[in-house]
């Protein structure tokens, strides 16, 4: 196997990777007719390649409206494939940034809303037994400690109040350290999916810096995907050419076969052409 060889096999696997990403790409923009759109789609990334092929081949005796049509539906083609990557990778995108802000987020974001409400019912509650402890203090400052008005029967009186609010803010606490037990685990899986994305972050805070990333996040994202469709199916059909180029350069010069020798002897003696 040489090199020309290596570069059309390389140049169909670029396509055939590409042409997958593409089929499933159109079918999920088109998903209503998934099916058909797969096999529409495969039958045309594997028209491309073979159209791309003969045409270089076929380039000099191909007549100039054939020849343009087929330049322009294989250009069109590409352009159509890049399309298909581009929705592909962006689903992925999409997909992971669900996972990692979607269903975990939801439910932290739930369960710290309960959080919060139980904190402002306990936080209730110690403002009120503050009100009662402040009424006692009052009277203790003033010496009014016995006596139907004193501090002890007016503590006396707010005993069944104060064992009320004490068992609300227990209540509330012990609902909060239940709450606090069930989002630790959702953070810890929320931090394990953003450290998915911990490559593409860095790269959008190296482009756009750490204060802006967070915003322009899919914008590179966006441009990464560019990059790389930009890359891919144009580079298959190019490697797939390139090797056309070689095998016919190298056929052209390769030497002549012991029946092709034979053939041109018979045709300069008895009744083939005379050359001499």
């Amino acid at each position: 196997m040489n090199i020309n060889h290596l570069v059309l096999m390389m140049g169909l696997l670029l396509t055939s990777v590409g042409g997958y990403f593409s089929i499933v790409g159109l079918a999920t923009i088109f998903s209503g007719a998934f099916w058909s759109v797969v096999i529409m789609a495969g039958a045309l990334e594997t028209s491309k390649v073979v159209a791309a092929s003969w045409l270089y081949r076929s380039w000099d005796i191909t007549p100039w409206l054939i020849r343009i049509y087929m330049t322009l539906a294989v250009v069109i083609l590409v352009a159509i494939t890049s399309l298909g990557i581009f929705g592909y990778l962006s689903k992925a995108h999409l997909e992971q940034t669900i996972n990692v802000q979607g269903n975990t987020s939801i439910q932290i974001e739930a369960l710290e809303r309960q959080t919060r409400v139980a904190q402002r019912q306990a936080d209730s509650a110690i403002a009120a037994l503050e009100m009662l402890d402040a009424t006692v203090e009052t009277l203790q400052e003033y010496d009014r400690i016995r006596g139907p008005e004193g501090a002890i029967a007016v503590m006396e009186s707010q005993k069944e109040e104060r064992d009320s609010l004490n068992q609300t803010i227990t209540a509330a606490y012990a609902k909060i350290d239940a709450l606090q037990t069930e989002i630790t685990p959702l953070r810890i899986e929320q931090v394990s999916q953003e450290a998915e994305i911990g490559p593409l972050k860095y790269i959008a805070e190296a482009i756009y810096g750490q204060d802006r990333a967070r915003d322009y996040f899919d914008v590179a994202v966006r441009w990464i995907i560019i990059v790389l469709v930009s890359v891919f199916d144009p580079l298959a059909i190019v490697m797939i050419l390139a090797g056309n180029v070689g095998l016919k350069k190298r056929k052209k010069f390769l030497p002549l076969t012991e029946e092709e020798i034979l053939k041109d002897v018979d045709m300069t003696s008895g009744d083939g052409y005379n050359l001499t």
